[in-house]
C-alpha cells in the first residue's frame, strides 16, 4: 500500500512537473513586456497618451512579425504615478520575465535603481529618472537612453543664449525656476547651477508641491522677482495651471521655457491662444503626424479597431514619446537576438547587453519608420544614454511648431557633472565602478 501511495506520488509530481514545463514553455514563446503606466489621477490627461503611443507601438511590432519572429506580450499596471504603486506593478509584473521596465516616473526609478542589478532586468528611462545613471560603468542596469534631464536643461539654457545673441549675453540675466518639488522637479538644478556660475545669471529657485493645482503664491513671487526667463519643470496639471498663472499676472509665455514633460497638447489645449509663444525643449522628436510610424499605426492597427486611445492623439507629442519609447526598448532585445540568437526570447542578462550595444542608425530609424522623428542613438559600455541632441518647439496657438535647430548639449559641462554625481552613488552605495574586462561580457 505505502508503495503504491508512493508510486501514485512520483506520478503526480512528475504529471505537476509536465504541467508547469509546458506553459513555462508556452510562455517563454514571447517576449514579455510590463506596462507601468497612469491612466487615472492628476497626471493622467499626460500618462494617457503616452500609455496609447507605447502599447501601440507593441501592437505594431507583432503585426509586423515580432521581433525576428518571437511576439510580444504585454500587461498594464496603473500606478497613478505614485512610487510605492509603481514599486507594487514592478514587483507583481517581474514574475512574469519582465523584458525591461519603463516607470515613466523619476521617483520610481530611484526606489527601483537598487532593485534592477537584483532582479537583472534593464531599466529603461527615455528622457527622466537619474541624470547620471547615463554612466553605465556604475549604473550597469540604467539605461537613460536619448537624452536626461541634464541634457534639456543645458539645451534650453542654449536656445535662451541664441535668443539673447550668445551666451555671453546671459551675464547678469535673471532666470526663475518653477519646479515640482519632487526628484523629477529636481533633477535639473546641478546642470542650471553650473551654468549659472559659469554664465553669470542668477537661479531663483520655485518649488511647487504636487501636484501643482495651486501656484498663486510661485507666481506672486516671479511677478515680483521680474526674471527674465522661467524654466517650467512640471508634469500634469501642474504645466497648463502654470501657463494660466504666467497669463493672470502677465508674465511673457515668450519668456517661459518648459522640460519636455511640459511641451504636449494636454499642457498648453485648455489655455489656446492664451499659451501662444511658449516654448519647451523637445527631446528628439515633437509631434509628428506624418511619420511612417504614425502611418503604419493608423493603417495596420487603428484602421482594424485595435487602437489604444482615439486616432486623433495618434502623432501628437506624448504619443510619439510613448511609440519611441516602446520602440528603444525593443531595439535592446533585437540587439540583444543578433549576438544571442534570432527567434529567441531574451532574458534580462543578455537585453541589458543588446541596450548597452545599441547602435540605431539612420537608415535603421527610417527603416522602423522614424524617419525625421530622432536622431540616432548608439550606446556603449560608458555611455548609457547614446545621444544629447535636443529641439525647441513653440506652440503658436493652434499646434506646436518647431523654432530652433538641433541643439546639442555640451559634453564638457555635462560629463564631468555625470562621472562626479555617479562616483558620488558608487561611494555611498559602496559600489565598484565596472572594469575594462566586464565591458566585454
Amino acid at each position: 500500500m505505502k508503495v503504491r501511495s508512493l508510486v501514485l506520488a512520483v506520478a503526480a509530481v512528475v504529471a505537476s512537473a509536465s504541467v508547469i514545463s509546458t506553459a513555462a514553455y508556452a510562455q517563454a514563446k514571447e517576449q514579455f513586456v510590463p506596462v507601468l503606466s497612469y491612466r487615472t489621477g492628476p497626471y493622467a490627461p499626460n500618462g494617457v497618451p503616452w500609455a496609447n503611443g507605447y502599447v501601440d507601438y507593441l501592437k505594431l511590432v507583432n503585426v509586423r512579425g515580432g521581433i525576428n519572429g518571437v511576439k510580444i506580450s504585454f500587461e498594464e499596471c496603473e500606478t497613478g504615478y505614485d512610487t510605492a504603486r509603481s514599486v507594487e506593478c514592478y514587483e507583481r509584473l517581474k514574475s512574469k520575465g519582465s523584458s525591461f521596465v519603463q516607470p515613466l516616473s523619476t521617483g520610481a526609478t530611484f526606489a527601483l535603481t537598487e532593485k534592477a542589478p537584483i532582479d537583472k532586468i534593464p531599466m529603461v528611462t527615455i528622457g527622466y529618472g537619474r541624470s547620471e545613471s547615463a554612466d553605465g560603468s556604475v549604473f550597469k542596469w540604467n539605461f537613460p537612453l536619448a537624452g536626461t534631464y541634464w541634457v534639456a536643461a543645458d539645451a534650453i539654457v542654449q536656445a535662451i543664449g541664441k535668443k539673447e545673441g550668445g551666451l555671453d549675453k546671459l551675464k547678469g540675466k535673471k532666470f526663475a525656476l518653477v519646479y515640482h518639488d519632487s526628484p523629477f522637479g529636481k533633477e535639473p538644478i546641478p546642470l542650471l547651477q553650473e551654468r549659472a556660475a559659469m554664465l553669470g545669471f542668477s537661479l531663483q529657485l520655485l518649488p511647487v508641491t504636487a501636484p501643482g493645482v495651486d501656484q498663486k503664491a510661485t507666481w506672486l513671487q516671479v511677478r515680483q522677482s521680474h526674471p527674465d526667463y522661467v524654466v517650467l519643470w512640471g508634469w500634469g496639471v501642474m504645466n497648463s495651471t502654470a501657463i494660466k498663472e504666467a497669463q493672470a499676472t502677465g508674465y511673457a509665455r515668450e519668456k517661459m521655457y518648459g522640460v519636455w514633460w511640459a511641451g504636449a497638447e494636454p499642457d498648453v489645449k485648455d489655455v489656446a491662444e492664451g499659451a501662444k509663444g511658449y516654448n519647451a525643449v523637445t527631446m528628439q522628436h515633437g509631434a509628428e503626424p506624418n511619420s511612417k510610424v504614425v502611418k503604419d499605426i493608423l493603417s495596420m492597427i487603428h484602421a482594424k479597431g485595435q487602437g489604444t486611445g482615439p486616432k486623433e492623439e495618434v502623432g501628437q507629442v506624448l504619443y510619439m514619446r510613448g511609440a519611441m519609447s516602446a520602440m528603444l526598448g525593443i531595439e535592446g532585445v533585437r540587439a540583444a537576438q543578433e549576438r544571442f540568437g534570432k527567434g529567441k526570447v531574451m532574458t534580462g542578462e543578455q537585453i541589458r547587453w543588446g541596450l548597452e550595444n545599441l547602435s540605431l542608425t539612420q537608415p535603421k530609424l527610417d527603416a522602423l519608420g522614424f524617419a525625421g522623428v530622432m536622431r540616432p542613438v548608439s550606446t556603449s559600455c560608458t555611455d548609457h544614454m547614446g545621444a544629447n541632441w535636443a529641439r525647441i518647439h513653440t506652440w503658436d496657438g493652434k499646434g506646436w511648431k518647431f523654432t530652433s535647430d538641433w541643439l546639442q548639449a555640451d559634453e564638457q559641462i555635462i560629463k564631468p557633472l555625470v562621472k562626479t554625481t555617479a562616483a558620488k552613488y558608487a561611494a555611498e552605495k559602496k559600489l565598484t565602478p565596472r572594469t575594462a574586462a566586464d565591458c566585454q561580457s
